[in-house]
């Protein structure tokens, strides 16, 4: 799917109208989108399927007629993915006339308040960084919510359903961690080549803001996948745990029930016992010794628990 933007007359990124487009979005580009983009563009068939591969880490080269750049964002989540966060890839052409994004899925690449005033291709590549950057520390925050949720249940769970889930979330950790490593090193590379790009010293300056996000964000990540991987056997044994006191329980009250059943099948045996001619309170006497019988197991077990 093709869509075309450009900058309106009052600085904002718009999609495609009377003007000439700036901007070209490519998502899920099918093959012949691909082979006009080799073809039409120059685009490297190797840079441009990486653009599309959630493993490729970011990176940034220069062609003759354009700059290729690769960076990490969140992938949209969504609830068949079970708890755990996804990164995908992005690919960004700087032309000097246009600026091409391709990627395999739906992303707001262009979303927030940054985007209402944008001057040049450079100043939207770096909106772009940014925008990935909020991206990672909303779900980061997200993550941080459904951990502290999902910590709440485990206390009273005997199931393995809420540990997989925090799993889950430790997985998507070190994806983020790693992608904004990826990320890091783009930003490095960018201001080490900021002169390649057509950076202004205010697009230099915007730079060394973007490291120090990127910088935070990656720290954050790092402290929520230490504090969720070294809390991880506690969560495991507090499982373990209530499994155990509810075999407890139910061993007890097994216990429980089968001392009564002895008194009463005692009785009921094919030989001679006692109250076994005529006696009006026979069933009575044998009712209340089943009932003694679990009084004094309860009593016994109440005082050894103390």
């Amino acid at each position: 799917m093709l869509r075309r933007m450009y900058i309106s007359d009052n600085s904002k990124l718009q999609d495609d109208g009377k003007a000439e487009p700036l901007v070209y979005v490519y998502t899920a580009p099918t093959d012949e989108e691909k082979k006009q983009l080799i073809e039409q563009y120059k685009i490297d068939e190797h840079t441009l399927n990486s653009s599309l591969d959630p493993d490729e880490l970011s990176r940034l080269e220069f062609e003759p007629e354009h700059v290729a750049m690769i960076f990490k964002r969140p992938k949209h989540y969504d609830t068949e993915d079970k708890f755990l966060f996804r990164v995908a890839s992005t690919g960004v052409f700087v032309f000097k006339d246009k600026l091409i994004t391709v990627s395999a899925d739906e992303a707001p690449l262009f979303e927030g308040r940054s985007f209402l005033k944008v001057r040049s291709i450079q100043d939207i590549v770096l909106k772009m960084i940014n925008r990935s950057i909020l991206h990672f520390l909303e779900h980061l925050k997200a993550i941080n919510s459904l951990a502290g949720s999902i910590e709440q249940l485990i206390s009273t769970s005997m199931e393995n359903k809420y540990l997989l889930n925090l799993f889950a979330l430790e997985k998507s950790l070190v994806y983020y961690l790693n992608a904004t490593n990826s990320n890091g090193v783009l930003i490095e590379r960018l201001k080490n080549n900021a002169g390649k790009v057509d950076f202004t010293p205010e697009n230099i300056e915007i730079l060394d803001d973007l490291a120090i996000e990127n910088n935070q964000c990656r720290e954050q990540a790092n402290i929520y996948s230490q504090v969720l991987a070294s809390m991880m056997d506690a969560r495991a044994s507090i499982i373990a745990n209530n499994l155990n006191i509810r075999i407890k329980m139910l061993t007890m009250l097994t216990i429980a029930i089968m001392v009564p059943t002895f008194v009463v099948s005692y009785f009921s045996m094919n030989v001679r016992l006692p109250l076994e001619k005529d006696n009006p309170v026979s069933f009575w006497i044998i009712t209340a010794l089943a009932v003694l019988s679990t009084f004094a197991f309860v009593l016994l077990w109440w005082r050894r628990r103390l």
